[in-house]
This record gives structure tokens, C-alpha cells and sequence, in this order.
């Protein structure tokens, strides 16, 4: 085969093995949609008929041309940050990387925009991203204004709303039942606790529960007829038996009179009196128990809480430092304010803690039944890391509640 062999070539084919990748994209000509793989390659080519008619073309009416480009770019990254990474939080950066490895992609250089900085800006000035500046670069969310998805959405706000005023409903009837019962002076019984008394020191204590259940039945109950007749003729007969043997049995007393009162009136253990609920309050536990599985979540920073940072890697400044959150990102970050710098940084959540004021301060509850409801810090248990808070906001009003884990509320900034 000879020099000029064809398609079979090795120059041939080593040509085509490099037009398959991506080249520079300062050597590509957007007006042309033409490749150069060099300098060289791009000088010849600018400077020949073809792209000085092409370029003739181009400038009777260049601003049309470039809003083309700029649409059909903006459409393919946009398609690409949806298709690829939907509404996660992704640097502008990757998103590139990925529009690029098309091959008959649209270039950034032959658009309005001169960097992609430039068009990030622009989509969080049009509210198509969530746009934020960092030391690695500009991270976008996609906002998702599908028709589809916000019908959801609204279908989902709609019921969730719904389902609040039911439950608004409900905890305000049973806190009227409760007010009412009140005022009708319904308590639940308390239970009555006495004195443990031995008359003997070396006396064995025996706890026998059934002995005890017996010995209060027969309290209750009068004693049978029979029963003293059947234990005459036992008596009796027991009398006569012994007789025979020449013994005789006979029962002190005192020794009577001290095992009914070891029997009797020994003071019953507090454990066995409960008092029994009523149904408004059981009723009230079902919906705590309720309110408590839907609220209850593995992420609970909210905006304006004050927060401690428990981590060393952001250095000795804000180790141990307190500041307040100003902005909450993905659920699970946040921007936190530092008191004494008045920095701004950026944490993680695991990498904060909640912070208890003085009691009298308010606090907002950020994880639990009555999540992102103000209240008053009433009462602090340190010996059981919790504390007892009285409800600003909400269905529940006044209403107090206690043991409430450290890290389910956190001190409200003034």
C-alpha cells in the first residue's frame, strides 16, 4: 500500500484516534463548528475562505447568533444538571465537566456569558438555582418549577395543613375536657403511701402478694357461717385426737393476736397502688405518642438557636465558642455566627451542640413532638440531662412538660 494508502492508513487512523476525544476548546470555532487539534491548525483555519465568508455571515446580525449560542448552551447544562443531579446541591464546576464530554455541545466562548461565574450568577438572578459562593467554587441547587412537581408539592402543603388543623382540633377539645374535669374538681386518685413498722428487730420480712390479696378479701367480705362451723368440728376433732395421744394444743393469744397483725396490717409496698388513668389522659398519651413518631427526625438545626461548636478542626477560636444559626442548608448544615469574632462559618451538624439557658429564658424545642415551638425553660434536671419547659406557641398553649432531653431544645437568641 503506498503512501497515500487511504483510509487504511496509519496516519489515517491515528488522525481518527484523535478526532474521538474532546480538543481545546480555544481551537474551536464555534461560527464553523470546527475542531483544530493546534495553534497552528486554528491559524490556518481562521484565516481561510471558508471562515471569513462564515464570519461575514455571522456579523450582519451578530447579537441574534450569540443569543442562539446562549440559549442552546443554557438548555443543554441546564438538562444536564436536572437529568444528572436533580435538585442536589452540586459544584457549578461538575456540572461543566459533564455538559462538555458531548461532543457537539454548544462552547462557553461563543455565548454572552465570558465565564461560567457569570452564568451562575445569572440563573440565581433568573430563580432557576439556589447559587452560593465558596472556596472551591459556585455550588447551584436546581429549583424545581416542573408543573408536575409543584402541583405536588402544593397537593402536599395542602394536606399537611389539613392534617394540623385536625390535630389543632383535637388538642383543643381535649384541653377543654381537661379544663372542664378540673373545674368540676375530677382529679386522678394519688397514691397514699405509710410507715413500714416491726415490733420485732430480728424478725424476717417475707413480701408473699397473694397473702395480701387474700387477707384484703377478707376484709371486704364478712366471714362465713359454714366456714366457722366446718373449723368447730375441726377443732374438735383435732381436741379429741390429741386427747387420745395425751397431748394437748393449745394457741396463745398473744401469739394469735401477733400473726393477724403480721398479716393483716402490714402496709402495702407503694408499687402495687396505681392510680388508674383516665380516658382524656389516655387519649392524650396516644396522641403524644403520635406527634412524637411524626416529629421526631435525625436533623433538628433551625435559624436563630444559639449553638456551641464541640469540633477542634476549625481551630481554638471557635472551639467550645457559642454563636447563633442564620441560615439552615440541606437539613443538615448551617451558618453559624460567632459571638465573639462575629465570624461566619460553616458546620456541619454533628459538629454542633444545643446550648441551655438560665432558667426564665425561652428556648425553641428543635426535635420531638412539639418540634419548632417557642417555650419557657422552667425547671433543669442536671443529675438526668433533662429539663422541664412551659409552651409559648402552638395548640398547646401553657401546657408544662418534663424531662425533655438537652438535645431537644436550645436557647433562642435575643
Amino acid at each position: 500500500m503506498g503512501k497515500d494508502g487511504g483510509f487504511l492508513t496509519p496516519k489515517a487512523i491515528g488522525n481518527r484516534i484523535k478526532a474521538k476525544g474532546l480538543q481545546k476548546l480555544r481551537w474551536y470555532c464555534q461560527s464553523c463548528e470546527k475542531q483544530c487539534r493546534d495553534e497552528n491548525g486554528f491559524k490556518c483555519h481562521i484565516q481561510s475562505e471558508s471562515h471569513q465568508r462564515q464570519l461575514l455571515l455571522v456579523g450582519e446580525n451578530s447579537g441574534k447568533h450569540i443569543a442562539n449560542y446562549s440559549h442552546e448552551f443554557h438548555s443543554g447544562f441546564f438538562s444536564t444538571l436536572r437529568r444528572s443531579f436533580g435538585t442536589k446541591r452540586v459544584l457549578a464546576n461538575t456540572v461543566y465537566c459533564e455538559y462538555i464530554k458531548e461532543r457537539d455541545h454548544i462552547h462557553m466562548n461563543s455565548t454572552r456569558w465570558v465565564a461560567l461565574a457569570g452564568y451562575v450568577r445569572w440563573l440565581g438572578s433568573q430563580g432557576l438555582c439556589e447559587i452560593e459562593q465558596t472556596e472551591r467554587g459556585w455550588y447551584v441547587t436546581l429549583i424545581d418549577k416542573d408543573p408536575d412537581s409543584v402541583r405536588r408539592e402544593m397537593d402536599t402543603e395542602r394536606k399537611q395543613k389539613m392534617d394540623l388543623d385536625d390535630e389543632q382540633r383535637r388538642q383543643k377539645l381535649i384541653a377543654e375536657q381537661i379544663k372542664r374535669d378540673q373545674e368540676k374538681g375530677i382529679t386522678p386518685p394519688e397514691p397514699v403511701y405509710t410507715d413500714f413498722v416491726r415490733k420485732d428487730e430480728d424478725e424476717k420480712v417475707q413480701v408473699t402478694f397473694n397473702q395480701i390479696a387474700i387477707a384484703e378479701k377478707k376484709k371486704l367480705l364478712a366471714p362465713s357461717v359454714l366456714a366457722g362451723s366446718s373449723k368447730k368440728r375441726t377443732t374438735t376433732a383435732d381436741d379429741t385426737s390429741d386427747e387420745g395421744n395425751g397431748k394437748k394444743l393449745k394457741i396463745e393469744p398473744d401469739e394469735e393476736s401477733s400473726a393477724t397483725e403480721s398479716v393483716f396490717k402490714k402496709p402495702l409496698p407503694p408499687t402495687s397502688i396505681k392510680p388508674k388513668k383516665s380516658v382524656l389522659e389516655e387519649l392524650r398519651e396516644a396522641e403524644e405518642r403520635k406527634k412524637e413518631a411524626k416529629n421526631r427526625k435525625d436533623y433538628w438545626l433551625h435559624e436563630n438557636i444559639v449553638v456551641k461548636i464541640i469540633t477542634s478542626k476549625l481551630g481554638d477560636k471557635c472551639y467550645k465558642k457559642k454563636g447563633v444559626v442564620t441560615k439552615v442548608e440541606n437539613r443538615y448544615q448551617a451558618v453559624v455566627k460567632m459571638f465573639d469574632t462575629n465570624d461566619k462559618i460553616r458546620v456541619d451538624q454533628a459538629h454542633v451542640e444545643t446550648v441551655i439557658p438560665a432558667i426564665g429564658k425561652k428556648v425553641l424545642v428543635v426535635n420531638g413532638a412539639y418540634r419548632g415551638e417557642e417555650a419557657t425553660l422552667e425547671e433543669i434536671h442536671q443529675d438526668i440531662f433533662s429539663v422541664d419547659i412551659t409552651l409559648l406557641t402552638g395548640s398547646m398553649v401553657g401546657m408544662r412538660f418534663n424531662n425533655i432531653a438537652y438535645e431537644d431544645v436550645s436557647k433562642l437568641a435575643d
